[in-house]
């Protein structure tokens, strides 16, 4: 059988994406405040990181030890200069590895300010190369609310996890996309760019579950900003794009990892995300958080009364939605700091024996928390099920 060889025009969502970053105001000021705490609120994670974690530490830094690039992005909290790619993988590390930074619920969880590891390399990177490529604060927060509504408003209706994929994928379409516009490419490279984040191999999601839960879950998001400034380097480059990467017969994103499903766009993008975007006040796994905080409530109870979590709870059962079961419903050996921050029964655990809010030390190896017994043992106690009214309330957007 014969396949047809003409060369299609740009698929719809693309076209859409495209028109949108380009074309679509701004008119919204409750969008701009909401962005500038955003931003704050993710510079906040990015310098908790480095302040905290030597593993993140490890791996920040030019490829080469000791190169500084010209004009190149200035890492925040380091005396690194770094080529735009690199930038882009240690911005978006930084501000996602502790899993403090700010997210959005949907068919798909994510986490909109990874963004901002590409959108804030790429602008001061621009800004400082001798060119007429001023990019103004004004901008980049226009540039971060049209990133976060892309990978909210995808978010909402498509469920990359049911098909074991991780939903970076969100992250590097949205960037790709806000990257063209902060590089003033043309449209058409900037749909020839979004095509190629589309046409990628895409993540697993195995380094978010048992039993390979692990510290990649924290630089997934750098990965993928790296990945988006890429993509836009070549397409400028002259590299041509794929217009129909995700209608085409057999070889299409539709067909070879959605089994046939097409993507929707659950609205129209405006700046819907940003308005009502979850700020993370404790850091834990998202799906945990309410648990997190009635687990608090409880402690408070428990001490007021004379009694102690190891010594007087029989059981603790806990409803929760489809999201959390699939993602933070962990049983078993936990093998690292990721694997706990992921884990609702340990959050809970913690929370209850120590009598206040857990915190990212707390899921580290050399906490006292990951070595308690007195932890597995309360894991042990406790019964989770999905409440099927919740996971209908936790879609019900």
């Amino acid at each position: 059988m014969s396949l047809p060889s003409e060369q299609p025009i740009y698929d719809k969502i693309l076209v859409d994406i495209v028109q949108y970053v380009y074309h679509t105001a701004i008119p919204s000021l409750l969008a701009y405040e909401r962005a500038r705490i955003a931003l704050l609120d993710a510079l906040g994670c990015a310098i908790e990181t480095m302040s905290t974690s030597p593993e993140c530490r490890a791996m920040l830094g030019p490829t080469v030890p000791g190169t500084i690039v010209p004009h190149g992005f200035h890492l925040p909290g380091t005396s690194y200069i770094l080529d735009p790619v690199k930038g882009a993988f240690d911005m978006g590390s930084m501000i996602r590895y502790l899993d403090h930074n700010d997210a959005y619920p949907g068919a798909e969880w994510g986490h909109p300010s990874d963004n901002l590891g590409a959108l804030l390399a790429v602008a001061d990177w621009q800004s400082r190369t001798p060119s007429e490529n001023r990019i103004t604060l004004h901008t980049l927060l226009t540039a971060q609310i049209k990133a976060y509504e892309i990978q909210g408003v995808l978010q909402v209706s498509n469920a990359f996890n049911r098909h074991g994929l991780d939903h970076t994928i969100f992250v590097k379409v949205a960037s790709t996309a806000l990257t063209s516009y902060l590089l003033k490419l043309p449209e058409k490279q900037a749909l020839a760019a979004l095509s190629q984040a589309w046409q990628d191999g895409h993540p697993l999601r195995t380094f978010r579950q048992a039993p390979n839960a692990g510290p990649r879950k924290g630089w997934a998001a750098g990965d993928a900003c790296m990945r988006a400034v890429h993509l836009n380097l070549l397409t400028m480059a002259g590299q041509p794009g794929a217009p129909s990467v995700l209608t085409a017969s057999q070889w299409g994103f539709h067909h070879a990892i959605m089994q046939g499903k097409d993507l929707v766009a659950a609205r129209p993008y405006r700046s819907w995300v940003m308005e009502s975007v979850f700020f993370k006040l404790i850091p834990a796994e998202g799906h945990a958080i309410s648990a997190a905080e009635a687990a608090l409530a409880i402690a408070v109870q428990l001490k007021s009364r004379g009694l102690s979590a190891d010594g007087d709870v029989k059981t603790v059962y806990i409803r929760t939605q489809k999201a959390a079961m699939t993602i933070v419903n962990k049983r078993g050996k936990l093998h690292n700091a990721a694997d706990r921050d992921h884990c609702l029964q340990y959050i809970i655990a913690v929370i209850l024996l120590k009598g206040s809010v857990i915190d990212t030390a707390d899921y580290m190896d050399d906490s006292p928390w990951a070595q308690d017994t007195r932890v597995d043992n309360l894991r042990e106690k406790m019964v989770v099920v999905e409440d099927e009214a919740f996971t209908q309330d936790y879609h019900d957007q």
